[in-house]
């Protein structure tokens, strides 16, 4: 059985190497893996495939920096020329990124098995690419594996069970990887020199709905700025969100920091109190290290973190933020296995081999 595997962001490789350790240990197994370039990552060089104990890609596509259209268009066309000269039982997308939307349209048009992993997330707000990408991508596939039941619930409710499409409750291919590399934690070569107290809160911003949003960029500054005056605050600075800060002059009084790779992101979130985030993937990743995320949207895509109390929806309200970052708990509700056992790689592809 041969998989191509499509790619376009660092996390996606994570994501991907879950499935990779898998394959590498059957000899009836062949992935070859398409980066598309996406997410243009500086840090994406040999030290990071070495530290993550990632396969290199076979082919990378090298297509940033452009539309959403221009950059999907041109995804499809290379694309299509790898699936046909590859000839793969399966075309693999994760998440809902243009190259995810890419892959997923190109194998379908060839009439090749297409599975997707991460299915059925919906934040159910369709102004966010991520969202379109996501359903659409969905709608044309072969194998759904969906992260968790309220996944499969969201897809039931769309329908999804009458179509000519399996819907299989897999598990988070995150969780496998948060098991793994946990033990490679890194300490940022920066930390120490903030003498910081036993306990720090730790926050990302980078979602265009915030960085694009004077007045909800601006309230997030300033909560993040008043938390920092009793409860150290560490920002990994998005480059877009800095660009957007000095535009608009917005001041930031915390611990502004670099943007960080994920072994050093682990060490993070396993030493921090709680976390301040409007990134889909951190507030789950806070979950899985047993700590409270507040979350600086209106949604989110894993309502069931909400629903158990370990996660809060506090959007970029100043008011709300503080109030909920000081009466809730260092410690949240972390006993629900929403996301498996940690081994959702194997269950996939256990799975493919078995639909090849």
């Amino acid at each position: 059985m041969k998989i191509l595997t499509v790619v376009g962001a660092r996390p996606q490789f994570i994501k991907a190497a879950t499935l990779s350790r898998v394959i590498e240990s059957m000899s009836d197994v062949e992935e070859i893996i398409v980066h598309t370039g996406q997410h243009f990552d500086k840090n994406m060089s040999d030290v990071f495939f070495d530290e993550m104990r990632i396969p290199r890609p076979d082919y990378n596509l090298a297509i940033a920096s452009l539309s959403h259209g221009a950059m999907t268009g041109r995804m499809l066309e290379a694309l299509e020329n790898i699936i046909r000269d590859e000839q793969p039982d399966w075309v693999l997308v994760y998440g809902d990124t243009n190259s995810t939307l890419a892959g997923a349209l190109a194998a379908s048009k060839l009439r090749v098995k297409v599975a997707h992993v991460e299915a059925g997330l919906r934040s159910f707000n369709m102004n966010m690419p991520e969202e379109q990408n996501r359903i659409l991508t969905d709608r044309i596939s072969t194998v759904l594996f969906c992260p968790t039941q309220t996944a499969v619930s969201n897809l039931n409710d769309e329908g999804y069970d009458k179509f000519d499409i399996d819907i299989v409750n897999v598990g988070d291919v995150m969780f496998d990887a948060a098991n793994f590399y946990s033990s490679y934690a890194k300490k940022p070569v920066w930390f120490d020199q903030f003498d910081l107290p036993e306990h720090f809160a730790l926050a990302t911003i980078h979602r265009a709905e915030n960085t694009d949003n004077p007045a909800r960029l601006n309230e997030i500054v300033r909560s993040l700025n008043e938390v920092h005056k009793t409860t150290p605050v560490i920002l990994p600075l998005h480059p877009r969100t800095r660009h957007k800060l000095e535009e608009l002059n917005i001041g930031l009084n915390v611990h502004v920091v670099d943007p960080v790779g994920y072994l050093e992101m682990v060490f993070l979130l396993q030493n921090c109190r709680m976390v301040l985030s409007d990134s889909g993937g951190v507030q789950k990743e806070a979950y899985f290290f047993k700590k409270s995320c507040l979350i600086l949207r209106e949604e989110t895509e894993w309502m069931e973190l909400v629903k158990c109390g370990a996660n809060h929806i506090v959007g970029a309200d100043y008011q709300r933020i503080l109030e909920k970052f000081v009466s809730l708990s260092a410690h949240g509700v972390f006993d629900s296995m929403f996301y498996g056992e940690g081994d959702a790689a194997e269950k996939i592809v256990k799975w493919l081999k078995v639909g090849a």
